[in-house]
């Protein structure tokens, strides 16, 4: 696992629930409570343990931490470079959805050494992708989830989107686009007027 992810959850803990449900979780996973560093490799067992701990004390499940932590990654300012990242995947989310096999090779060039499973998009009709998510990357399905929820959102889309996990087959992620100009998208701009990210 890389320590990316672990130090992503340690961040989303932090911002979400507090400087101290991190040090609950992190005192209970037998991690330091300085936090993960990121650039470094990472056992999956920590991973573990660090969502087995945060469930403990937020009293949410895995799965609903993980679609949580997606939702976070795209819409908290501390993470705005990931959101800049997955808006240059269209101008509407329709082509944002199109983009999604592109996403394994774009995190790669801003972490060669985050390998993403392989995700196949298949648009079945105006409006309605299936998503399929290679095995590989536990959780990554759920995590996924929170980041197309988000994702709509910033577009101004509405959308009904479901998961089905299938360990043989990797995880199906069903997308229904019901009204792509439900809301105002949120602005985006390739820099902000300073030069800094939007």
């Amino acid at each position: 696992m890389h320590g990316l992810v672990n130090r992503s959850l340690q961040c989303f803990l932090q911002d979400s629930h507090g400087l101290s449900c991190w040090q609950a979780v992190a005192q209970a996973a037998g991690v330091a409570e300085a936090g993960i560093e990121a650039l470094l490799p990472c056992d999956p067992a920590v991973t573990s343990a660090l969502l087995d701990a945060a469930a403990a004390r937020t009293g949410d499940s895995r799965d609903g931490l993980l679609e949580d932590l997606g939702i976070y990654l795209v819409s908290h300012p501390r993470m705005a470079a990931v959101r800049r990242l997955l808006r240059f995947g269209g101008v509407g989310f329709a082509d944002f959805a199109r983009s999604l096999e592109d996403l394994p090779g774009r995190v790669r060039l801003a972490v060669p050494d985050l390998v993403l499973p392989a995700i196949t998009v298949a648009e079945t009709a105006p409006g309605q992708f299936r998503l399929r998510i290679a095995p590989g990357v536990a959780g990554l399905g759920a995590v996924l989830t929170g980041v197309l929820r988000a994702m709509a959102d910033d577009y101004g889309t509405l959308a009904l989107i479901e998961r089905d996990d299938d360990t043989k087959q990797g995880v199906l992620i069903r997308i229904d686009l019901l009204d792509t100009g439900f809301a105002q998208a949120r602005a985006f701009a390739l820099a902000g007027p300073s030069g800094d990210p939007a």
